[in-house]
């Protein structure tokens, strides 16, 4: 049976809490300067473990978020891409949430956003295998067991209480901060009124020195998300795929 988002009816008080705000992000690469303070911000908001150099070397290294740049054209005329940052992209039809046999890909009708259940994970990495963007990562080792490795020990008070600290064989991914949304929904709740445009914003949105990253609600036409996807020139990274992403970029060259 397919989950009824009631807030689309109208409906109040807590058997709908979570129901308000769909969530969307856009990215201006006009702006982005490829700096990485977004893969930093992001690493410490959300307790990413630190790989090491030699899983590193291996493909094994753990980001939410990454810089991707191309280059293009034919020596001795080749011109770099415009920065894009590429994280989740929470796609309204997500090639990632049928294919877990653990149930532990879930899309959220409420918010719009893919979860990732991580008690329910197995690690099957199907979920990495069916994403076409290759934004998902997978805990290889406890990287954030002191056992392991006597460093970590003085990484562990760095952590965020608000997020789940990942062991092996789990998938992780970006989850647009959730934390912070729940925090501010809490907070807007106790206080008895409306969840606001530009309330709060997610970690990488907040760290970017040059405004490239907006974060806000899809659902409020008067928000800055929509009013930048409104009357600007977006698109959506692989829109043929039919993957519906919440995350729009502004092209190089569109201002």
């Amino acid at each position: 049976m397919k989950p009824v988002d009631l807030s689309l009816f109208g409906a109040k008080g807590a058997i709908v809490e979570t129901a308000d705000g769909k969530w969307g992000m856009v990215i201006d690469q006009d702006l982005c300067t490829g700096c990485q303070a977004c893969v930093v911000a992001c690493a410490m908001e959300n307790n990413i473990g630190f790989v090491g150099e030699e899983d590193a070397g291996y493909g094994r290294s753990m980001h939410w978020i990454r810089i991707e740049r191309f280059w293009e054209g034919e020596y001795p005329e080749v011109r770099m891409t415009p920065y894009m940052p590429m994280m989740c992209q929470q796609c309204g039809s997500a090639p990632c949430e049928p294919v877990c046999p653990a149930y532990a890909t879930v899309h959220s009708e409420s918010e719009q956003i893919n979860l990732q259940v991580y008690n329910r994970c197995v690690g099957t990495r199907y979920c990495a295998n069916n994403c076409p963007y290759q934004v998902r990562s997978f805990n290889w080792r406890d990287y954030t067991d002191d056992r392991v490795d006597d460093a970590i020990a003085t990484l562990k008070n760095q952590y965020n209480p608000d997020v789940t600290v990942r062991r092996r064989g789990v998938m992780e991914k970006c989850t647009f901060c959730i934390q912070r949304i729940h925090r501010a929904q809490d907070q807007a709740k106790a206080e008895g009124r409306e969840l606001q445009d530009g309330e709060f914003t997610t970690a990488c949105a907040q760290a970017c020195p040059t405004d490239a990253i907006v974060f806000g609600r899809l659902d409020d036409p008067n928000s800055r998300v929509s009013q930048l996807i409104r009357t600007r020139r977006g698109i959506h990274h692989l829109e043929e795929l039919g993957t519906r992403p919440r995350v729009t970029y502004l092209p190089g060259g569109a201002s």
